[in-house]
This record gives structure tokens, sequence and C-alpha cells, in this order.
């Protein structure tokens, strides 16, 4: 009997074994569900900074920019920990491979979690849709502590103290709700289980996307301690919020045109404004001074080798243009204007006033549009100039207006670029000022030479001996031959 107790033993042993296999088994196959697959490098930190991409929107290739720009930002500042980016399946796959190899991040593929606030979301925040893949950061459980970052970050200086903060951390740039634009968390599958539990019963979301979620999951942050680095390196327990360091609003700026925010360190800038005013549009600069910034590390760290062929391309089209309204002769205005005074009608005029205004309009519209959007703001500003100028030279030779005329606006909107850029001054409220005042000095000019204009056609109009009907003959007055 006693030789038998080992055997026993044994089998017991054998079965626990067999059980704890299968479990872990389970539960691989249950994370490999919700993780497709892993590519790029191992995990070589027991940190990481994440971020997170989904497609559908308009703006795919911009966000993947600006993920490539924010990640290549933190190598600039020595960040000891792995880049992680978790992305949806449909990413294309000469991104994912141009962010692993090239960029060294280790990419997360998921499938896109179920929003069951979709009809919350209206009109243009229906973008927000798929942001709840944010959630998958809790899936990172390679890692002791992960740093969650939005694309439109730009990093200062060195922030890996954050990681030793405790289990989730964020920043208040709004009086009430924090922004989940950065914070900390400590994985957990527990946690991840329990908040698609969430999900699933639909607790309540003010936003319907992943801020008005995470709120509602940590309600109380705002009344806990403020986040300070022990000096041991050991890392906290519980929930903290952020110094306004970590996630300094770009407004902040743009009071003083310099940084003061003394709560905590000035790390990380963060652009919440209107979808439209992102640091990696051309167009922001000098609206918003700081695109530079995001740009000058995209130059330094990727060049802009993706939007040069389309950028040349238009540069040689636009000399086209001008090469061609300047030789060819404007036959164009003989099937506008018909100069029988029996045949004017002020249909016919007011019908021609409006193609000029359409035309004037689609001059400086059109190199707008056509400009790829995250090229560096310099590139930007010369390309549009130079199509507007071309465009607007069309114009003037088709309905033949005086260039000076025509071209006030052109020389407006290069006026305001230089009071804007203007690097001297005192603060932020001086330049607002500075650009009001401008513009209400040039008002009247704009207004003047847009009803001179109206008058040349006018007069063009009424002139009959210089636009004669197609196939008349014109009387030669002495007056047409000066002309």
């Amino acid at each position: 009997m006693a030789a038998g107790l080992p055997q026993v033993s044994e089998r017991r042993l054998a079965a626990v074994l067999v059980l704890l296999l299968a479990v872990t088994a389970a539960a691989a196959g249950e994370r490999r569900g919700l993780l497709a697959r892993v590519e790029g490098p191992a995990a070589r930190h027991r940190h990481a900074y994440a971020a997170m991409m989904y497609m559908g929107t308009p703006r795919d290739y911009e966000f993947y920019v600006a993920v490539r720009v924010m990640m290549r930002s933190l190598t600039r500042v020595r960040a000891d920990a792995d880049r992680v980016l978790i992305a949806s399946a449909d990413v294309p796959r000469d991104w994912v491979r141009a962010m692993t190899e090239e960029d060294g991040m280790r990419v997360v593929i998921v499938e896109n979690l179920r929003n069951p606030y979709e009809s919350n979301l209206g009109g243009i925040n229906r973008r927000f849709k798929l942001t709840l893949n944010k959630l998958y950061a809790w899936t990172l459980v390679d890692y002791e502590r992960v740093v969650m970052i939005d694309s439109d970050n730009i990093f200062l200086q060195n922030t890996d103290e954050l990681f030793q903060c405790g289990q989730f951390c964020a920043v208040f740039i709004n009086p009430c709700y924090f922004h989940t634009g950065l914070f900390v968390l400590q994985p957990s599958m527990d946690v991840f289980k329990g908040m698609l539990h969430d999900l699933e019963i639909g607790r309540e979301n003010s936003d319907g996307a992943d801020q008005g979620f995470l709120v509602g999951c940590y309600p109380d942050l705002l009344d806990k301690p403020m986040f300070h680095p022990p000096e041991n390196d050991t890392k906290l327990n519980g929930t903290y919020r952020l110094p306004l360091g970590y996630q300094m609003d770009a407004s902040y700026y743009y009071l003083k045109l310099h940084w003061h925010v003394p709560c905590g360190p000035n790390s990380v800038i963060t652009f919440p404004s209107a979808p439209w005013f992102k640091p990696w549009y051309w167009w922001s600069w000098p609206i918003l001074p700081l695109g530079l910034s995001w740009h000058k590390q995209r130059w330094d760290d990727l060049g802009y080798a993706a939007e040069m062929p389309v950028i040349l391309m238009e540069v040689l089209m636009y000399i086209v243009i001008i090469a061609v309204t300047r030789l060819a002769r404007p036959g164009m205005t003989k099937l506008c204007y018909n100069r029988r005074p029996e045949k004017q009608n002020a249909l016919v005029q007011w019908l021609i006033k409006m193609a000029v205004i359409v035309a004037m309009v689609a001059a400086y519209s059109i190199p707008f549009f056509v400009i790829p959007r995250t090229v560096h703001p310099i590139m930007g500003w010369s390309v549009y100039l130079f199509g507007a100028l071309a465009l607007s030279v069309l114009v003037i030779n088709v309905f033949l207006l005086p260039p000076l005329d025509v071209l006030t606006i052109w020389l407006a909107i290069v006026g305001m670029l230089f009071v804007m850029a203007f690097p001297w001054y005192n603060d932020g409220i001086v330049r607002v000022l500075a650009i009001f005042g401008y513009a209400f000095c040039s008002a009247p000019f704009l207004w003047a030479s847009l009803v001179r204009m109206m008058d040349s056609l006018q007069t063009m109009l009424e002139r009959d001996p210089f636009f004669p009907r197609l196939g008349e003959q014109t009387q030669d007055t002495e007056f047409s031959k000066l002309y």
C-alpha cells in the first residue's frame, strides 16, 4: 500500500500538469483570437509606448505618417521602451512592413472592436467609431507598464518616468474630464475582459468614443493624488493624475508664444484642436507655428519622397499654364463676348460676370486641394502661391482683365503670411491684433480691386469695336488700331 502511494501522487501530478497545459493552451487560443498576430521584433523591454491605427477615414494616410513621426521622436529623446502599434487587420501590408522594418515598431494586428455607441456619433465625429480599439492596450501583458499615446503628440523630452505610475494615470487638460491622448496603464487581461463586458451591457458613454468610455471606467480620477516619480525607480500602485506638462495643449503656447506650463515637466505637446489644424497639414503654418516642429522631425527622419513626384508634376503643370496663356491669343473671349448692341442683354452680362467670379474662386481654391496635405509647409505654401498665380494669369488672359486688380488677392495672401510669420511678437495677443489690423487695412484695397475689375469687365462688354461676332469683318477704326 505504501509502495502504491507514489504512483497515485505521480498520476495526480500528471493530471494536474495536463490540466494546466490545457488551461494555458485555451488562454493562448483566446488571446490569439483577440490579437490576430504580432509582427516585428519581439518584446525587448519591460515597458512600451503604444499607439493605435485603424482604417476607414479620409485621413488614413495622414495618421500613418503621423504615427511614424511620433514614434521616431521617441528615439530622439532616447526613450528606453518598446514602440508598439495596435493596428486593425485592414492596415495595408506595405505600411506594416515600413513600420516594422524601417521604424523598428512591434505591430499588433487586431480585429476592430464593435462600437455599441455608434448611433451617438454624428457627422464628423463618426471618425471616432473605431477608437475603442485603444482598449487593446490592456492586452499587452508582455509589458509591466504601457504609455498609450495618440498620433498627434510631439515629445520634447524623455518621459520614461511615466512607467513608474500606477495601474491607470491620465492628464486633465479639461477641468472635468481627463484626456485619453496620453495615459499610463498596467496591462491586464482581466481588466480587458471587464471592459468588453461593459461594452456588451452598454456602460454609459458621454461621447460614443474611447474618451467617454474610459472616463466612465475611472470616474473618480479627478480626486486621486498627483503623480510624482519616486526617486528610487519603484512603481506606484493605484490611480493617479498626471501633471499637465505631460499633455500640453498647443493652445497654451499661442497665448505667450513660448511654453509656460508650471505644472510638471514640459514634455509632450498635443494638438486636440479642429481636425483641419493638425500639425502635419502644410496650411497650418504659420497659423499654428508649432507645426514646424512636427515637420522638422519628419524632415530629419522620413523626408518627403512620397509627395515629391506630385509636387513636381504640379509645378510643371503651372509652368505650362503660364507659358500657354502668355503665348496663345485668348480666342475664348470671342466666344464669350458678343459686341452687337442689339444682342446685348442683362442676362448675358450677368452670366459673364458670374463666370469671372467663379474663375477667380477656382484660381485660389484648386491649388489648395491638389497639394499633398502632409507636405512641408514651406513647400506647400510656395506651390500654392505659384499655382494661384498661374491660374490667375489664365483668368486675366481669358477675360482680358486688369492684371493688378486680379492679383491684389494674391498680394494680400503673401502679405498675410509675412504678418503671421513675423518672429518678433511679444506674445500671442499682439500677434492676433496684428493679423486683425492687417486684415482691416487690406479689406478696402480688396474691395476696390473687385469694383475696378467689374467696371473694367463692364466696359469690355460694352465696347463693340474690339470683339466682333465670329465670322464678321471688323471695322478698323483709329482707336482700335491704337489698341
